[in-house]
């Protein structure tokens, strides 16, 4: 009897915790923008992932979908 409840117990235990980890993690994954900044966001193509960060006002935002990579440009080299 004790055996089956600790089976279930577990078994509760596992299939809460993931979706209370995403429910977290999409809380937090908000960047904080300061001052003289900006927020840029893409989506990628072929993943669909969907990708934020920061970058100064004067910044670019840089994106190559190919390699999933992003950055931020700079005022003389813009994306290079």
């Amino acid at each position: 009897m004790k055996l089956l409840l600790g089976s279930l117990a577990l078994a509760l235990s596992l299939s809460v915790a993931p979706a209370a980890l995403v429910a977290q993690t999409q809380q937090s994954s908000a960047p904080k923008v300061g001052k003289g900044e900006k927020v840029c966001r893409t989506k990628f193509k072929y993943t669909g992932v969907v990708k934020t960060w920061v970058c100064k006002k004067e910044e670019l935002c840089c994106v190559w979908h190919e390699i999933n990579y992003v950055k931020c440009g700079s005022p003389g080299l813009n994306c290079l």
